[in-house]
């Protein structure tokens, strides 16, 4: 019999919730789990990005078949690492010939910082920032090094190997026979971006200035700091609690650079606003770090970004779980960002942008679409109206979370 889907978003909570425990504070007990229930465990790990750390940071085995899905997924990941490695020096290579400067962004900046190390953190793609001046050099920098532009959204350009381009994708077949989780053959995608910007939900949070560094040279730049580093990720949790779909790998990326952090890089931080209010999108991520690693941030700066963000989203964040607001949450609410609108004319402008959607957004549903977890729903190919009607008498469970969990219950050992 197929699990409801309250069953598994039960499992789901269960799983999401010990897991985030675990990796900040590991304990001797594994959980006595059916096998339903690790199952939907190894579901949850590969939603959260968190398998390869849970191989290396758990404290107990669990079942055999659990053991070797971790240890498999942390020799994927080490190879797929190893891929994208590859594939960053050769475009530091060829940008520093091209005197173009940029900056790599997140999981790649984490790794030379050496906060993780190799095969300890999934990585789906490369993202790089250039200047808006330098965006067409970028892309030749690009194709010299065997990528073509294969779509974009208002976010970032993408960017795929050119035997990935068009029809004749060879490795469509390939990927629809991969298992569950990270593997080394996922083609590497390149995400080229000229703005470090969030829509929360509409109104935008830009960090541009604050993360290029003042005097970049041709090739591979650092963030412009630590604290620069800290804030994007901040940013980008944001923008992820805002539709819902944290991960547990971003919280631990915040959690694992704050560690070090001392008081002058914390104050650094907040002095990079304009203004006292300038980063009030700063405390839902910082509240839920805090909420599954107390004391992790200082208090003085949870009060200060607790004041400039708005009473209603921070009134949310109070109570605010992992699950809530990740991909292992099942439903679909209508307006799942109202809380983080900070007008009432946004407010309204996000209910029309809910009900008859933007140009844009139309456009990165196309995107989705494409994907391969999609590409097997019909959800994401429906008109706005259908799609309506469907959440209204039938309220599916989103489409990510249970590609994942239909893999894990089809291939439970």
């Amino acid at each position: 019999m197929r699990p409801s889907p309250e069953t598994i978003q039960r499992a789901l909570t269960q799983a999401t919730e010990r897991f985030a425990a675990e990796l900040a504070e590991p304990t001797p007990q594994a959980p006595s789990w059916n096998d339903f229930e690790w199952s939907i465990a190894r579901a949850a790990a590969v939603l959260h990005g968190v398998t390869p750390l849970l191989s290396s940071t758990l404290r107990w085995t669990g079942p055999q078949s659990w053991q070797a899905f971790l240890m498999q997924q942390r020799q994927q990941t080490l190879l797929r690492y190893e891929r994208i490695a590859a594939v960053l020096r050769q475009i530091t290579d060829q940008a520093a010939a091209q005197g173009l400067a940029f900056v790599a962004l997140k999981g790649s900046a984490l790794h030379a910082l050496g906060v993780y190390t190799a095969g300890e953190r999934p990585m789906a793609d490369i993202d790089l920032l250039v200047r808006p001046a330098d965006a067409a050099r970028a892309a030749q920098v690009l194709a010299a090094v065997g990528y073509v532009q294969t779509g974009a959204v208002w976010k970032h350009e993408i960017f795929e190997p050119a035997q990935c381009a068009g029809p004749a994708n060879p490795y469509k077949g390939i990927l629809a026979s991969l298992p569950l989780g990270e593997h080394e053959a996922y083609p590497v995608k390149v995400e080229l971006h000229t703005r470090i910007v969030e829509r929360l939900p509409l109104a935008e949070a830009e960090i541009t200035e604050l993360v290029f560094p003042a005097g970049a040279t041709p090739g591979l730049n650092p963030y412009r700091s630590n604290s620069a580093l800290l804030l994007h990720l901040l940013l980008h949790a944001a923008g992820n609690l805002a539709t819902r779909s944290m991960r547990l790998m971003h919280l631990h990326d915040l959690a694992r650079l704050a560690a070090p952090m001392t008081t002058p890089q914390w104050e650094e931080l907040l002095g990079l606003g304009s203004t006292p209010k300038s980063f009030w999108w700063a405390f839902p991520p910082l509240q839920m770090l805090n909420h599954y690693q107390p004391g992790l941030v200082p208090q003085a700066v949870i009060n200060t970004v607790r004041q400039a963000c708005p009473w209603t989203l921070r009134r949310l964040s109070h109570h605010a779980t992992l699950t809530q607001f990740s991909l292992a949450s099942l439903s679909i609410p209508a307006f799942p960002a109202m809380a983080w609108c900070t007008s009432t004319g946004e407010r309204l402008r996000y209910v029309g942008q809910r009900v008859r959607p933007t140009p844009a957004t139309l456009a990165m549903r196309a995107v989705v679409a494409d994907e391969q977890w999609a590409a097997q729903s019909t959800w994401w190919c429906r008109s706005q109206g259908l799609r309506m009607l469907q959440w209204l008498f039938a309220r599916p469970p989103r489409q990510a979370p249970m590609y994942i969990v239909r893999l894990a219950l089809q291939n439970p050992a």
